[in-house]
């Protein structure tokens, strides 16, 4: 699974990549779909220790493939600036593999969903306890423990961090 990076002088240290998922919103969820087809889909998520935690339906297309199988990875982009006149794009992005499951347990399912809502309505903890309570029984929590975590820029960005 793991994969040492090529171009080593790109890589992110791990607290830099931790960093990234820590502020940023949005990434791509990369599963194995049916027929043996990849399945990639945008999610919100939150990190909290080691964890990547997502909210779902309980049924369709991603909860069948992480059924099918418990391996999966998510990507992260914190920067993507095309520079036509240099023909490239500076760079920053992460990408965590790990095991992904649907937490069955209500206790493990709620501290998930609490955190998932409390980065999104930071401010409204009345308004975010009475929705989760609302909706608990109509959603599934999924969590992706990470095996794995890399993060890489570009070689520009590189060069212009170290001056």
């Amino acid at each position: 699974m793991v994969r040492e990076m090529r171009r080593k002088r790109q890589q992110l240290s791990h607290d830099e990549s931790l960093s990234i998922l820590n502020r940023m919103t949005s990434g791509v969820l990369a599963l194995m779909g049916g027929d043996g087809f990849p399945y990639a889909l945008p999610m919100s998520y939150v990190y909290h220790e080691n964890q990547i935690y997502f909210h779902s339906a309980l049924s369709g297309h991603k909860i069948d493939a992480i059924e099918n199988c418990g391996k999966a990875s998510f990507c992260v982009i914190e920067q993507d600036d095309v520079v036509p006149e240099e023909f490239t794009t500076y760079f920053r992005s992460v990408i965590a593999f790990g095991n992904i499951r649907i937490l069955t347990d209500e206790a493990e399912k709620r501290k998930a969903i609490e955190l998932l809502a409390a980065r999104y309505s930071p401010e409204h903890e009345q308004e975010r306890i009475e929705e989760i309570e609302k909706g608990f029984a109509r959603l599934h929590m999924i969590e992706l423990d990470i095996l794995h975590l890399t993060g890489k820029e570009s070689i520009e960005l590189v060069k212009a961090r170290k001056g």
